[in-house]
């Protein structure tokens, strides 16, 4: 009953007409990025931060907005999978299998229209479970201590590999550079200037919004201008709907169980997305066995993975909030703009900032609502975008971009600190060095360093009070495995996914 309470508060801030209106306008560009090949929702929220400030957004609203982004671009990725064969995102490869056939034997509206329903179901489940489950492990967090926070930072810097990338070195390097870039300024307990060299502006440290918009944005336009720079895409016919009832009540147990699995991998600190749109087609595919036609056209073949994503991606929430951990790139987007809004994820932002936490999940409610009905009658809008060629579209961003950042400090230096990141990032990219690492560095190295420090100074030097009370040997235990196992289990889902794609490829 007291989340239910909370929640009616939540719905309170979110129902303002001010914040219901950021949240739609979220929404409606979240989807037009996601179904944009190659952005994807971190790049997407990302874009976005700036303009949050630049319009001088209170907290709650500005966390709407971004979530309603974040949902939005998750909706988004299915449209260019469904007609191009081309993944909005990662997570939306596994609906290229056979929403792509579907859209060949005349029925990409059909798959478009299936797709948007069970997106809207699996981000409904993953809402609930977030509900659930964020107020209990808020209460269990409450019991940390420095060396159990220590442990915790240690447990998300050791899962990289599942939310990033392939290369375990690589994943380090990217960590490990994020991690020295927070060194940078005036050490709170000692005074002592690291890396300032002289420069003024280095001695409150490097805002992370620079990292972020440089690292994300900027990059992502830096590619933009070298591989996608010239005409649009030819014009795309969706054709009618003729999904029927029948069809609409078979996917029903496809969404629950995709919503559910999806949910589950996304509070999983590495898992993500991209895991739960695989298992929940692979799932799907062995449930129904020889009845289905999946690879060929098969409407639960795109129901499931969609389902799988969106629930993910509310599952990946669940950590973000109660942790100050983030389950996925995106959120480790979201906990930046938290941070930077001076307000600390974890267990005590349930009672010091229950209005944002609350709304934010209430926003998550409403805005699942908005894109379901956003993404069914606005399709053929989303598709003609497609078509518009990106010398027309990268001067907004651009411009959303160095405005923002200039309206946050009013400083050049700024706006050259983020070029440097962007131009950084591109290079980074070209040496498949992922970002999200450094990003991740940036954000929980200071807590890391500063949870270290208090549990020496507690223990009088002792180093063994690290791992000295169960839970802080349990989350050592669980970092181990995570380092472990995402290398191990890894290449076996990728070989997997692989097989189930040679009948039908992706377009690059």
């Amino acid at each position: 009953m007291e989340t239910l309470g909370f929640l009616m508060e939540g719905f309170a801030v979110a129902l303002t007409p001010y914040n219901l209106m950021f949240a739609l306008f979220g929404a409606f560009v979240g989807t037009l990025i996601g179904c944009l090949p190659g952005l994807g929702p971190a790049n997407g929220v990302a874009i976005l931060i700036p303009l949050a400030f630049t319009l001088g957004l209170p907290p709650e609203t500005a966390m709407i907005l971004l979530t309603a982004v974040y949902a939005g671009a998750m909706y988004g990725g299915r449209i260019s999978s469904i007609l191009l064969n081309i993944p909005g995102d990662e997570p939306a490869m596994m609906t290229c299998l056979d929403g792509y056939p579907m859209a060949q034997k005349g029925r990409a509206a059909d798959a478009l229209a299936v797709s948007a329903i069970a997106s809207f179901a699996g981000g409904l489940i993953g809402t609930i479970g977030l509900i659930m489950l964020a107020p209990v492990l808020a209460k269990f967090a409450l019991t940390f201590g420095p060396a159990e926070y220590f442990a915790l930072f240690l447990l998300a810097f050791a899962t990289l590999g599942g939310i990033t990338g392939k290369n375990p070195v690589k994943t380090v390097v990217a960590a490990t550079l994020g991690i020295m870039i927070s060194t940078v300024g005036i050490d709170i307990s000692t005074g002592t200037q690291r890396y300032t060299f002289g420069v003024l502006e280095l001695y409150e440290g490097i805002d992370f919004i620079l990292a972020i918009v440089g690292l994300f944005a900027i990059s992502e336009l830096l590619f933009f201008v070298e591989s996608r720079m010239g005409r649009g895409r030819d014009k795309m016919n969706v054709g009618k709907l003729t999904l029927t009832m029948k069809e609409l009540v078979m996917t029903i147990p496809t969404q629950l169980r995709g919503g559910v699995l999806g949910f589950i991998s996304g509070v999983l600190p590495g898992a993500g997305a991209s895991l739960g749109s695989f298992i929940s087609y692979t799932l799907e595919k062995q449930v129904v066995g020889r009845k289905g036609k999946f690879g060929e056209g098969d409407i639960r073949g795109v129901v499931a993975p969609e389902a799988g994503n969106n629930g993910a991606s509310s599952g990946a929430l669940v950590p973000m909030l109660t942790l100050g951990v983030p389950g996925s790139g995106t959120t480790a987007v979201l906990l930046a703009m938290l941070i930077s809004l001076n307000i600390t994820p974890g267990p005590l932002m349930f009672t010091q900032n229950a209005d944002i936490v609350w709304g934010v999940i209430a926003a998550l409610l409403i805005g699942n609502v908005l894109l379901l009905v956003l993404n069914i009658p606005l399709v053929g809008f989303f598709v003609k975008l497609l078509s518009v060629p990106p010398m027309y579209l990268l001067p907004i961003v651009t411009m959303v971009a160095f405005v923002g950042i200039y309206s946050i400090s009013h400083s050049t230096f700024d706006l050259y600190f983020m070029v440097a990141f962007g131009v950084a990032g591109y290079f980074l990219r070209k040496l498949e060095i992922p970002l999200v690492p450094i990003i991740l560095g940036l954000l929980l190295g200071p807590e890391m360093e500063k949870n270290l420090g208090h549990a020496l100074v507690l223990s009088d030097g002792d180093w063994s009070v690290l791992w000295a009370s169960p839970l802080a040997m349990g989350l050592w235990i669980v970092a181990g495995l995570g380092l472990i196992l995402p290398y191990l289990i890894g290449p076996l889902l990728r070989r997997r996914m692989n097989a189930a794609m040679k009948e039908n490829p992706v377009s690059d």
